[in-house]
């Protein structure tokens, strides 16, 4: 039986006897993005379904995320999985700002993206009211697949990302409009 390996494509360079020159940012775009260490934000069933998401029968490992990171100021990527209450909101906006840059965010679930069925005083109705969300992921809970598909996605941002994107102006009004200096 003939195992297909995928490996990563290699940035477009020049070759010659012994070396290869290419962009830095082609390199270390693709060093993030199969380096991504999450940072799980689980509150409820969601959180069960990432936790489905690690273990042998998906793997996230296989993507660069083995290590899962309890410490904000060891991880770039927030997973926001589960109903978050608005007493819990500045919590997840100071692990938020406690990440170092780059810092990627995902909402997993219908409660993380837009309060799901949830429609109450208590609960935050998506995360995106009060951190800048890169990609969402939809279901009630989503599937292992799924998530790992938002992870996909968190990988093409970081390998297609400019070193200097996060410097322009556009991202500096981004976090002004959620006050974050």
């Amino acid at each position: 039986m003939a195992t297909d390996i995928k490996l990563a494509k290699a940035p477009a360079s020049y070759d010659g006897p012994g070396f290869s020159a290419t962009s830095f940012d082609k390199i270390i775009g693709l060093a993030r993005a199969n380096s991504l260490w999450p940072l799980p934000f689980a509150t409820s069933c969601c959180g069960i379904e990432f936790m489905a998401t690690l273990a042998s029968d998906w793997d996230l490992g296989r993507f660069g995320s083995e290590r899962n990171s309890f410490s904000p100021r060891q991880a770039d990527m927030l997973l926001v999985a589960g109903t978050i209450a608005k007493k819990m909101a500045p919590v997840v906006k100071q692990v938020y700002l406690q990440m170092a840059e780059p810092r990627w965010v995902v909402a997993i679930g219908a409660c993380a993206s837009s309060g799901g069925i949830f429609d109450t005083y208590s609960v935050l109705q998506g995360i995106d009211r009060i951190i800048p969300v890169d990609v969402y992921v939809p279901g009630c809970p989503p599937r292992p697949e799924q998530i790992i598909e938002g992870v996909m996605q968190i990988q093409e941002l970081a390998k297609n990302e400019s070193l200097r994107r996060r410097n322009t102006e556009e991202y500096q009004h981004l976090l002004n409009s959620y006050n974050i200096q």
